[in-house]
């Protein structure tokens, strides 16, 4: 592929995880049932570590978009794409079937003392407490994981480990969201080797 291919690769991935948003969103606002809680005593053992936002943004985009160097043609590239988008359905039957918010507490521990909290806010301000289980930043990540693994060897698992982490410390997330969205995130990607083969 030419460095244009991969320009434009990369344009059409910026537009395709902002159009996939809405989907997020649209859960957010369209609840089937009450949304309930996941707390365990887990959580409360995680302290609060507002810092981590950098990671749960600014690392996660970022690899997100990286992926695009791994693609060698435009075929291979509709194929990432259409596991993606498997990801986001199963995703949306999680949220529309089954919501889960945080507690609205955890929220008020951000008092916007600092920079991290303030970018912690600004995230916040778009991103409701509902649509927590399971975790779609660790779908995604473990997602993404899999397919940077044949280029990058067992070191691209540090991705949705790290973003695990900042999805609890930052208290965006249940610790149970955690395991639950890195395996969606393995199932999505073992349906998509199926349809692939077939």
């Amino acid at each position: 592929m030419f460095p244009t291919d991969y320009a434009f690769n990369l344009i059409l991935s910026v537009f395709l995880i902002v159009g996939i948003y809405q989907f997020y969103f649209w859960c957010q606002r369209n609840v089937l049932v009450r949304p309930r809680g996941l707390k365990l005593a887990a959580d409360e053992w995680i302290p609060y570590w507002p810092s981590w936002v950098w990671v749960y943004s600014c690392l996660y985009y970022p690899v997100l978009l990286y992926v695009n160097l791994m693609v060698d043609s435009p075929r291979q590239f509709v194929q990432l794409v259409i596991s993606y988008v498997l990801l986001l359905s199963l995703q949306v039957m999680f949220f529309m079937v089954f919501p889960v918010e945080t507690p609205e507490e955890w929220r008020m521990c951000n008092t916007r003392r600092n920079w991290s909290e303030r970018f912690l806010s600004l995230v916040q301000s778009f991103d409701d407490r509902s649509n927590s289980f399971p975790s779609m930043h660790c779908s995604v990540a473990m997602l993404t994981a899999l397919h940077l693994f044949p280029h990058m060897g067992a070191i691209a698992f540090a991705f949705p480990a790290l973003i695990g982490l900042s999805c609890v410390f930052t208290k965006q997330h249940y610790v149970i969201d955690i395991p639950a969205g890195a395996g969606l995130g393995w199932i999505a990607y073992e349906m998509f080797n199926m349809l692939v083969q077939l």
